[in-house]
């Protein structure tokens, strides 16, 4: 007999209110049609695929049990929240994910009021349903803070804070450890269920609350051993204890694929009147689809790929990219100097210290998702006489600021800063941007600050980073790949603070740092097609600035034009200072800068971003020939 294929559930259900409607019978199969269509929607758009797998039945679970938006949900980093955004009226634009226009790769408030709170960088979640929590018991209005924090972001100090703040928010605060990764309890299974459910039961927690009060009536030491008593036979058990410590009912582990399982504990949970509670929840990164299952990764972060075979579009070949120019370069220098080591904190292959750590294991460091202590680490390491790489990308060097200047700078000690991701990132949108990491260093006394212009300059600037033992230095470069230029076979020694001309004129001088270098060399064709003689400078640092080409290139053109791949505050704005200081401008001279605008921009190709941001070469023509009061009819004539 031929069985009946079960009606689609998912196409009824646009909120949490209707997931709601449904019997609690029919959520597996709602969750199974939900995987699947995430699956079908990543395929078309890339992006986060096996964390979002990992938590489809946790995701409907806590849709059910809990009256979202009332109760406001926070998903830490937010790259697992593809189903929740499925669920929560954003289907028909899923096959949008990380596109220009379309819905953003993380939780963003602007987006859905099913997204109480904007989370891309980690470990921030507890924090900010904590705030949620306290809010609402201070002005009477009902809801609870929910935050779903993966095991991997509990290496950051800042949940721990967090949940060290947490007892004033009473039975409003809910954290659910996502246990993806590593396991820090037994094993789950039957047994596991049954005493999650128990504990979190109101009997349970009615009977434990009676015998408190009981021991309180006891004298000390009686009363403190029959605390010790209850804690730590669950802690024992469960792994609780350091929980419990910070304040919070502990509950686990338990299935996060066994809705059985989950809803009743979620429930429990929901109506218990204890304070802050923790659900350890043990999920499978890409659960429910083979590729992801088997692959190493788990399919963290994918192309566009094919359903059926799991096959990942492959990107054309081409240059080699920064991450691995610069994860090989410092493998080959550390064969000749056993000082030298690398930390990266959670993106080895990311960061290209993979690579490194291939060839000298016992010198590379993955500290987890915990930059302030990587930074402070790397300082205790240069203060002892090693040369520390400390491989962060630009968005999250940020987390760790005081550090770099308490802990690295004010000491002057020679800790080598890589800043991977540097300049705009594409389909990661503003969240992941490394937009600013040239403005908050080079305003630090000590440092030196670099910007690679291709692969080869990065593989300068990595050796010099080496061989600079006198004070904190910083080189960045972009995502992806470089542009193609021959590869040295013998790094270069760069002069701190020393730029080089790259093509010499006469009238206009256009100084780039970074990347734009080739845009710059656009621009000058251009120029010169228009009868304007042009000089381009790579200006390799920020700090020093080489102030002697400075003045000599100011001395000998019309109009300096600077361009970055940052906000105002960095190379443009030091230019400036110097101009005005030493009056420069006196006789005539036109001097404009050319940055990142002053906004967060959305996702797009990073092409596209460039030329959003007035970037390209079309846009440093205009800019010069509205700085010399031509008339710039003539620009579209150069864009062609």
């Amino acid at each position: 007999m031929t069985a009946v294929p079960a009606t689609p559930l998912l196409d009824n259900v646009t909120t949490p209110d209707d997931l709601r409607k449904l019997e609690r019978a029919q959520l597996r199969q709602l969750a199974d049609e939900l995987r699947a269509e995430m699956i079908s929607a990543v395929g078309q758009t890339g992006g986060h695929l096996g964390s979002g797998l990992g938590v489809v039945e946790l995701t409907t679970a806590i849709h059910y049990v809990f009256d979202t938006p009332t109760d406001r949900l926070v998903w830490d980093v937010g790259h697992q929240a593809y189903p929740h955004k499925i669920l929560t009226g954003r289907r028909d634009r899923i096959r949008t994910l990380r596109q220009p226009g379309g819905l953003s790769g993380f939780t963003k408030r602007s987006e859905s009021e099913y997204d109480p709170f904007g989370t891309a960088h980690s470990s921030t979640s507890i924090s900010a349903a904590l705030g949620f929590a306290i809010a609402n018991k201070l002005s009477g209005r009902p809801g609870k803070g929910i935050a779903v924090i993966g095991d991997g972001a509990m290496s950051a100090g800042m949940a721990y804070e967090a949940m060290n703040n947490a007892e004033a928010a009473g039975n409003r605060l809910i954290v659910i450890l996502n246990d993806n990764d590593m396991s820090i309890a037994p094993p789950v299974g039957g047994l596991s269920s049954y005493l999650a459910r128990l504990v979190s039961s109101g009997q349970f927690l009615g009977l434990r609350e009676l015998a408190k009060r009981f021991a309180r009536k006891l004298p000390r030491p009686l009363h403190n051993a029959a605390r010790k008593t209850d804690e730590f036979a669950r802690g024992m058990a469960m792994g609780g204890t350091l929980f419990e410590e910070l304040g919070f009912y502990y509950v686990g582990p338990i299935d996060g694929h066994d809705l059985d399982a989950l809803i009743p504990v979620l429930e429990n949970v929901r109506d218990a009147a204890e304070g802050p509670c923790l659900i350890h929840v043990v999920t499978q990164k890409g659960k429910g689809y083979g590729p992801a299952e088997q692959s190493a990764d788990k399919y963290h972060g994918v192309q566009k790929f094919n359903v059926v075979t799991g096959e990942q579009a492959k990107s054309a070949s081409g240059p080699p990219s920064y991450q691995n120019v610069f994860g090989e370069t410092l493998a080959k220098l550390a064969e000749t100097d056993a000082t030298i080591c690398a930390i990266t904190a959670a993106m080895p292959s990311g960061t290209g210290v993979d690579k490194f750590a291939k060839a000298h294991p016992d010198r590379a460091f993955d500290v987890g998702i915990a930059e302030q202590h990587a930074v402070t680490f790397a300082a205790g390491l240069a203060a002892e006489g090693m040369r520390p790489f400390c491989a962060i990308y630009s968005t999250f060097l940020q987390r760790a600021f005081d550090q770099v200047v308490h802990d690295v700078a004010i000491q002057n000690l020679p800790v080598r800063f890589a800043i991977d991701r540097a300049g705009l990132v594409g389909a990661d949108g503003a969240t992941h941007a490394g937009s600013f990491d040239v403005t908050y260093l080079a305003t630090l006394p000590n440092f030196v600050v670099m910007a690679a212009a291709d692969e080869a300059e990065l593989v300068h600037m990595t050796y010099t980073a080496a061989c600079h033992d006198s004070g904190p230095i910083a080189f960045r470069y972009p995502r992806g790949s470089g542009v193609g230029v021959d590869m040295p076979e013998t790094p270069q020694l760069l002069e701190i603070g020393k730029g080089r001309i790259v093509r010499e004129g006469s009238k206009v001088a256009i100084l780039s740092l970074g990347t734009r270098l080739a845009e710059a060399l656009k621009a000058a064709d251009q120029l010169e097609a228009k009868g304007l003689s042009t000089t381009v400078a790579d200006m390799r640092f920020a700090k020093p600035l080489d102030e002697d080409l400075i003045r000599k290139l100011a001395a000998s053109h019309e109009v300096l034009v600077t361009i970055e791949e940052g906000s105002i505050g960095g190379l443009g704005a030091h230019v400036l200072t110097l101009a005005s200081d030493e009056g420069l401008t006196d006789a005539g001279l036109k001097i404009r800068t050319m940055r990142l605008p002053d906004m967060f921009q959305d996702q797009n190709a990073p092409e596209k971003q460039y030329e959003e941001a007035g970037l390209n070469a079309p846009d440093i023509v205009d800019t010069v020939l509205k700085a010399l009061r031509h008339n710039s009819a003539g620009v579209e004539e150069a864009r062609a």
